[in-house]
């Protein structure tokens, strides 16, 4: 979740560091500083809290902070508390060689042991420190060799970016399985976790790929990989507009993002969903032969993408008759998985970058399954540690809260579904056409139900703003949307939320409701519906109030809740698409109406500094 900027060149560029950084805030943090070069020295500013605390320890500095190369950081502490002594950039002893770094060191204690010993004096708590030691240790005149050694040395996940007061025109990148991309300028050059950071200043970028380090000057770039070979990397052309990276007239990204659904999804089954049926691109070494014969599929993922996935293990199993098995990403590498090569692995991500998932892919792999991506990222990790990429076609997403993504995932699932079905001929034709027809409807749908209900969810959320507990039921492919909607809700809220089984509730939940309790059910049309509403009659038992999302039409489901947002009518299967959008809305107007930044996933107001 940290941010990483840096710039060399020849404007004065400490505005230009926390310009970059503010463009980074939506990843969430809970301190910043900047570092930059100047008269042979290094002058360094770190404050807790947000950004406008560093721009005021700036000021402070009284003009102290100059050069024409710097870096800057976000921090989302994981090693050491908040303290300013804990946010990035890190030094060495010496405090000529300056580093910010996204990621783990996973053999930091070892390291720091060691260079104790070689007379290293460490400030912080930090992992992260080890690697301005560990680079100081083994300069001899050469940052960019000072800095493959250390790489060498670090084992973890990780980005980088080190800077030396004996080398002030330059900055050099690392990156282990965390994202870092160069920007190039005229006589200029910038490096960033994403590109964002410096899109403002040029759209000419290159991706630093997975294992591979790059040294950026006021004249360009040049890449190595750790043991020293030359790499020659293509420079690319960004084409986003500026409004796709800012607010579009929206109060925030995340409703400016809620709103792109429609065409998320649009974009995503363009030109692949047909009349004639479902026309992927190439899936690298994914041929149609293998996926007739596959024995089983496998899907991982975290957060949102597994949720994602949820959605489409129901898919591919009630239209292709394959065995689904469904796996969170951070626990299916380490129990042990019994796959092989008769095996399909699908590692949905929407940065292409989490190390979770890039993980369970790896291992998949070495065990001989085929393994597809499904991210939004082109030259993301994923990308090139799988047998084949579907890409979701989402476009840029600042916001820290995923929901075109969430969307796009599940449109780019429910396509390989019926391209499965179709290769193995498990779906009547005139099925397979009205599934299609139904899918490539959706996105109107979307967008009208956005208009439709967006008064309605807002009266509810301003209304149920102050409770203290929410709990979500649903079954079926409800369920996976409950769980999404639960945990769109804790992470811009901050209200605990519970997401069930509705089967399950009577099993413990049920004990948690009275009066004073929001209960959110998804009822859409399903073969299990009149169970969800027996379900219902239960919660109502209890004296809960009942939010339920119904498919237009269904007067039932009116007879079992206090309130119901309903949703266009369409396959039941794909219901989902639409039954997300209010419970999206609802975390939204929740969260606002609590007066909440829904860009941030912290209240950075609240962080408490620890000395």
């Amino acid at each position: 979740m940290c941010g990483i900027i840096g710039y060399v060149g020849s404007r004065e560029c400490r505005d230009l560091l926390l310009q970059g950084l503010q463009r980074l805030e939506y990843r969430g943090y809970d301190s910043a500083g900047l570092s930059l070069v100047a008269g042979g020295s290094v002058g360094s500013v770190h404050a807790v809290g947000n950004l406008q605390n560093l721009r005021d320890a700036v000021a402070a500095s009284n003009g102290h902070l100059e050069g024409s190369t710097g870096i800057g950081h976000t921090r989302w502490a994981t090693h050491g508390r908040v303290t300013e002594a804990n946010a990035h950039p890190h030094w060495d002893t010496s405090k000529r060689f300056h580093i910010v770094l996204n990621g783990i060191i996973e053999n930091w204690t070892e390291l720091r042991d060691r260079l104790t010993g070689e007379g290293a004096e460490f400030t912080s708590e930090t992992d992260a420190e080890v690697v301005a030691h560990l680079i100081a240790s083994h300069f001899d005149g050469d940052l960019v060799e000072a800095v493959r050694l250390a790489y060498n040395d670090l084992r973890g996940h990780y980005a980088f970016v080190a800077m030396s007061a004996d080398q002030p025109d330059m900055l050099v990148g690392a990156r282990k399985e965390c994202p870092l991309v160069v920007g190039l300028g005229e006589g200029e050059s910038f490096i960033a976790s994403a590109i964002p950071a410096f899109m403002s200043e040029t759209r000419n970028v290159q991706l630093v790929h997975d294992g591979e380090i790059v040294a950026v000057t006021p004249s360009g770039s040049r890449f190595i990989s750790p043991d020293g070979s030359a790499i020659e990397r293509e420079v690319d052309r960004v084409d986003w507009s500026d409004e796709q990276a800012e607010k579009g007239g929206y109060e925030t990204f995340m409703l400016k993002e809620i709103h792109e659904q429609a065409d998320a999804v649009a974009e995503t089954i363009a030109d692949r969903l047909t009349d004639d049926g479902v026309a992927l691109e190439p899936l690298g070494t994914i041929s149609d032969e293998f996926l007739k014969d596959i024995r089983r599929v496998v899907i991982v993922g975290c957060g949102t993408a597994y949720h994602a996935g949820l959605v489409g293990r129901y898919a591919i199993e009630w239209w292709s008759r394959l065995p689904v098995e469904m796996d969170i990403a951070s626990e299916f590498r380490y129990r042990n998985p019994v796959i092989d090569e008769r095996d399909l692995v699908i590692g949905i991500t929407q940065s292409g970058e989490t190390a979770d998932t890039l993980a369970a892919m790896r291992l998949a792999r070495e065990r001989g399954a085929k393994v597809l991506a499904v991210t939004n990222v082109q030259g993301s990790q994923a990308t090139r540690d799988s047998d084949g990429v579907l890409f979701t076609r989402a476009g840029l997403e600042i916001g820290v809260a995923a929901t075109k993504t969430f969307v796009a995932q599940v449109a780019a699932m429910y396509m390989f579904a019926l391209k499965l079905a179709e290769l193995r001929g498990t779906l009547e034709p005139e099925v397979h056409r009205a599934l299609s027809k139904e899918l490539r409807a959706i996105p109107q749908a979307m967008a009208t139900l956005l208009e439709d209900v967006d008064d309605q969810v807002r009266t509810i959320a301003e209304h149920w703003k102050d409770a203290g507990f929410f709990l979500y039921l649903g079954r079926h492919v409800g369920l996976p949307i409950c769980l999404e909607g639960a945990l769109k809700l804790k992470e811009v809220s901050y209200i605990p939320t519970d997401a069930y089984a509705a089967g399950e509730m009577k099993h413990g939940p049920i004990a948690l409701l009275d009066e004073q309790t929001p209960v959110v059910c998804v009822a859409t049309d399903s073969p299990v519906l009149e169970k969800v509403l027996s379900n219902i009659a239960e919660v109502r038992a209890r004296g809960a109030h009942v939010i339920a999302v119904a498919t237009e039409g269904s007067g039932q489901v009116a007879e079992y809740a206090e309130e119901v947002v309903e949703v266009p009518r369409t396959d039941w299967l794909l219901q989902p698409l639409l039954a997300v959008i209010p419970l999206q809305l609802m975390a939204y107007y929740i969260a606002r109406a609590r007066g909440l930044n829904v860009d941030q996933p912290r209240n950075l107001a609240k962080t408490v500094t620890v000395e």
